[in-house]
């Protein structure tokens, strides 16, 4: 049985350290250059701000199998409405056959809008896309992101 819930920095933060690992191992790109390394007093004053959203999938031991990261603020172009970007969203591999993430995503959309969040945006990576699944549950595509690495 997986449940979902939102939580705060302090109450996930160590069981997000090994799947935060899984999850650089797996995605990340240039390695070599970019390494991990959270700024963790950031995240932690973006909470106290009330911008960091940190929502979680726990299987039955409680461990942490999912996590889906925002940060929430009114666009700058579009003042009046609540943009949820975000950060990370990752579920282990060992429970993606099924509804993990799905369910975890429409549980923080959910929260999200009760908090008066407009929009979400999502982005993913080329290399390990899942399209379809936001596709399935309603996302559009919008926008392509470059990067180069100096």
């Amino acid at each position: 049985m997986i449940t979902y819930q939102q939580e705060s920095l302090v109450t996930s933060k160590a069981d997000a350290i090994p799947l935060l690992e899984k999850h650089w191992e797996e995605i990340a790109l240039n390695k070599d250059k970019i390494k991990l390394n959270p700024d963790w007093d950031a995240y932690a004053n973006l909470e106290d701000a009330g911008v960091l959203k940190i929502f979680t999938a726990r299987d039955a031991d409680n461990k942490l199998v999912g996590y889906f990261v925002v940060f929430v603020k009114a666009h700058i172009h579009y003042k009046d409405n609540l943009f949820a970007y975000n950060d990370l969203l990752f579920v282990d591999q060992n429970y993606r056959k099924g509804f993990t993430g799905p369910r975890l995503m429409k549980f923080a959309e959910k929260c999200l809008k009760a908090d008066g969040v407009d929009v979400i945006i999502v982005n993913t990576k080329r290399h390990k896309p899942f399209d379809s699944l936001l596709v399935w549950l309603g996302y559009k595509h919008i926008e392509n992101i470059y990067s180069k690495v100096l």
